[in-house]
């Protein structure tokens, strides 16, 4: 579990043995190697969040917050996997009077081996060393080796020494776990023929490249990237005439939250023309302070987004500068104003995301012109729909679940449940697949079915067996069985 003395081939080698062992390890084991994670990343916390804060500026309540996350999905996954119908164990008898005759086929989720896992720099805990895809690999019966990202280097080896003694202490096997650190490692493991699946946080630009490597390897795996969303939100006319004020004052905090570094961070709003709503956000924004960024490589990307959208005719700022040191001064707000026509105009260029505390109102006249400005949006991982009791949104609300994996109503995105009904992904770019990479079916990615024909039950897995001895959830003959 260690790194510092193996090479790469020799990490995924041991990586390999252990997926084995770990696959046929009972759930109730895995549960425990996973709840022992969590209790040493509680014990812990105080330590992690004083390094976690030095490297990122997200400071300590926030930070603090995180561990309490993180841990507390790695007990969710040990819930899940002794839960049970995680496996989608299917039986259906064999038939000598159908016509043709059909045999006993029974079929079960396998783990699909060693999986790599790329932290991500505004999640240093959440999505990080010992984050969701982590945890939902190893709740399966994976291997894992953790890509750490630059952005806290210190923090990444910490915890992963923690997991890696709490994984040893609770008997998991030797090589279940690892961390890695470079970018020229990180493009090796994905290309390691022992690596059978990968996780991906971060941009665009990183994730396709390495989306591109998993996909051309001699034998192609999957990749669950999740890469870039705007996130957009409406707002009904109705809407805007009940409760413009609340309504402004909620999105000033949401695009502001974290420095606007949060993946659901609301980026476009669509408003009706006409209104005085750009005035209210303005003036919800304008005491909202500046913050430092996670990296200086971030930072400095920031006001070079603010300036693109700035550039184009028809965009005004309404609140904010373009014309700011991220770098030595943190990130302040901007809000942006067009319209929908415009957007429509350009959309290669105000339809890109800008990591930081910006977002842009764009007036729409009518729900023709709504729906046609919407039709352009990239995919994302949310969507948000403000509108009045009684209103008709049938149309809306279907467009907007074509374009985002969370449709919300009367909220602001930022902010993701940990829970069994979570979908966290999107369609592309939000996301590289169609999977969550938070809540219960996370572990879905890390797993494969496998189908045994008339096979004798001495080979199965228990889930498998006529008498059901795990008391899971199952299909029998067509039919859902609970225990």
């Amino acid at each position: 579990m260690t790194t510092a003395t193996l090479s790469l081939s020799e990490l995924t080698a041991a990586a390999t043995e252990a997926a084995k062992i770990s696959a046929a390890a009972s759930d109730a084991q895995r549960a425990a190697w996973l709840t022992a994670v969590a209790d040493a990343l509680d014990a812990n916390a105080a330590e992690l969040v004083e390094i976690a804060d030095s490297e990122t500026s997200l400071g300590t309540t926030r930070l603090t917050g995180e561990v309490a996350r993180t841990s507390g999905q790695l007990r969710l996954f040990a819930r899940v996997i002794t839960e049970g119908s995680y496996l989608e164990a299917v039986i259906d008898h064999a038939n000598p009077n159908a016509t043709p005759p059909t045999p006993d086929l029974r079929r079960i989720l396998r783990p699909i081996g060693p999986v790599a896992v790329f932290s991500a720099s505004n999640f240093p805990f959440a999505f990080s060393v010992a984050g969701g895809d982590t945890a939902s690999a190893l709740a399966v019966g994976c291997s894992v080796i953790v890509k750490a990202h630059s952005g806290h280097l210190r923090l990444s080896e910490r915890t992963a020494e923690i997991v890696a003694e709490a994984l040893r202490a609770a008997g998991a096997p030797e090589g279940i776990f690892a961390l890695v650190t470079g970018r020229e490692v990180g493009t090796a493991l994905v290309q390691d023929p022992a690596i059978k699946a990968v996780g991906f946080t971060g941009s665009i630009p990183g994730g396709r490249a390495l989306f591109d490597l998993a996909t051309s390897r001699p034998e192609p795996i999957p990749f669950y990237g999740e890469l870039g969303s705007l996130n957009p939100v409406v707002v009904t006319e109705a809407a805007l005439a009940e409760r413009s004020a609340r309504l402004a004052e909620g999105l000033a905090g949401s695009f502001t939250l974290g420095a606007g570094q949060f993946c659901t961070k609301p980026g476009l709003v669509f408003i009706p023309a006409g209104t005085d709503f750009a005035a209210q956000v303005a003036e919800a924004s304008k005491d909202k302070p500046a913050l430092g960024m996670l990296t200086s490589r971030i930072a400095e990307a920031y006001p070079g987004g603010l300036r693109s959208f700035a550039s184009v005719q028809g965009v005004d700022v309404v609140s904010g500068s373009v014309d700011q040191d991220a770098v030595a001064n943190g990130a302040a707000p901007v809000v942006f104003s067009t319209t929908a026509a415009k957007v429509l105009e350009n959309p290669g260029q105000l339809l890109e995301e800008c990591f930081g505390p910006t977002t842009m109102l764009i007036e729409y006249t009518d729900r023709e012109e709504l729906s046609a400005v919407l039709a352009k949006v990239p995919g994302s991982l949310t969507a948000t729909v403000h509108a009045q009791p009684g209103e008709d949104i049938s149309a809306l609300v279907e467009q907007l679940s074509e374009l985002a994996g969370r449709v919300l109503f009367d909220g602001w995105p930022t902010g993701v449940a940990v829970n069994w009904a979570q979908q966290h992904g999107g369609p592309y770019p939000a996301t590289t697949s169609l999977f969550t990479s938070v809540g219960a079916t996370a572990v879905r990615r890390f797993q494969r079915p496998v189908a045994y024909q008339d096979a004798p039950e001495s080979v199965l897995h228990p889930a498998l067996h006529e008498s059901n001895p795990l008391r899971i959830p199952r299909r029998v003959n067509g039919e859902l069985i609970l225990p």
